[in-house]
């Protein structure tokens, strides 16, 4: 099933651990794995004897580096896109929605690539974790998606600007960039993980959530005390106050526009703006408005408005020429829809946030 569950007895109380265990896809998230996921965390929530649970992923390459988005393409390519999309993402946003509302204190321990539908997994989790090794991204307009897994959520409480400028740029984040925004909580040496199972395992957990949640942040800040690392310098140091002015302003093709005539140094902003240029302008789009519609919105409300937007994303050819082009063909010129957000007509836009399921009750009536 590409999980594996430990279930280990502390002083008193028991910790659940579940482990990614795709290392060869960087973990990414097949149906399967999150079908995995949802069945043991259910599980865990009844349980009594389960005080806390702690996700990690297996591999040297990174935690998870999202959805098994190949497997979707093929489940699109087989017919009926819209029921491919349905199964998929309500099984990955109904994982992302318990996370984010568990009823027991949840440690994710992020390494290497946390990309997508792993930087979901994280983000739903109570206490972050990442090591200096850590790469987050959200790089879904490369290939004609949108920052989805509740990233109307996440992205909307960073720094004025930042969720947008990270949906449409994909710019990746090393460790010191993702505690300096509040991406992740604290940071963790390379390969210490059992050496903190070690001091989880030692500790008394009482099944009383508000004294275990506290019992475990202080934990959780000693071991970081103890374990002092050397992180690799912010990227947004000297960049953070200028993606705030240019992304806090102006219609989206007038931020689209400033993003790509500033001039910064380095490789990070040239990537960053590749990216841009090269990607899905419906995506840029719907990003735009996600965050824009998301402010006023319940977590639930946020689920289900994503959920709606991957299942129409699915039905348009942008997602599979995006996919194909870049994941399976590995070459870096897809044919979008629409050549510039210019282009993009906005009842295009609106068709993204009409729900595929109508008038009827949502499959997430039920969270």
């Amino acid at each position: 099933m590409s999980i594996s569950v430990q279930e280990l007895p502390c002083t008193e109380g028991v910790l659940g651990v579940l482990t990614l265990n795709a290392p060869a896809s960087i973990n990414a998230l097949s149906e399967e794995m999150m079908g995995s996921l949802q069945t043991q965390l259910d599980t865990w929530a009844a349980d009594d004897r389960i005080c806390l649970v702690l996700l990690h992923g297996a591999g040297e390459r990174g935690f998870c580096a999202g959805g098994n988005i190949r497997q979707l393409h093929q489940a699109i390519q087989r017919g009926n896109a819209r029921h491919a999309g349905l199964r998929y993402f309500s099984r990955e946003y109904r994982l992302d929605y318990s996370l984010h509302t568990y009823p027991k204190p949840v440690i994710c321990w992020g390494h290497g690539i946390i990309m997508g539908g792993g930087l979901g997994l994280m983000a739903g989790s109570r206490y972050r974790l990442i090591t200096p090794s850590a790469s987050l991204a959200m790089p879904e307009i490369r290939i004609g998606l949108f920052p989805d897994v509740g990233a109307g959520w996440f992205l909307n409480r960073l720094p004025e600007g930042m969720g947008l400028f990270l949906g449409l740029t994909g710019a990746r984040l090393n460790a010191s960039d993702a505690l300096r925004i509040g991406l992740a909580d604290m940071a963790v040496p390379e390969g210490d993980l059992d050496k903190l199972l070690g001091r989880l395992q030692d500790t008394r957990w009482t099944g009383k959530i508000a004294a275990d949640d506290n019992r475990l942040f202080r934990l959780l800040n000693r071991f970081e005390q103890d374990h002092p690392v050397t992180l690799p310098a912010s990227q947004l140091a000297s960049t953070e106050q200028t993606i705030t002015a240019l992304c806090s302003l102006g219609s989206l093709p007038e931020v689209v526009e400033q993003l790509l005539n500033h001039t910064a140094p380095g490789d990070w902003w040239q990537s960053a703006q590749d990216n841009l240029r090269s990607g899905c302008p419906t995506t840029a789009w719907l990003v735009y408005e996600q965050l824009r519609r998301a402010r006023q919105m319940s977590l639930k409300e946020i689920f289900t408005m994503e959920l709606g937007m991957a299942v129409r994303c699915c039905e348009q050819p942008d997602l599979a020429e995006g996919i194909r082009t870049r994941l399976i063909d590995r070459h870096d010129s897809p044919t979008w829809a629409h050549n510039s957000v210019h282009e993009v007509p906005w009842a295009h836009v609106e068709k993204h946030f009409e729900a595929p399921w109508g008038e009827g009750p949502s499959p997430f009536d039920d969270l």
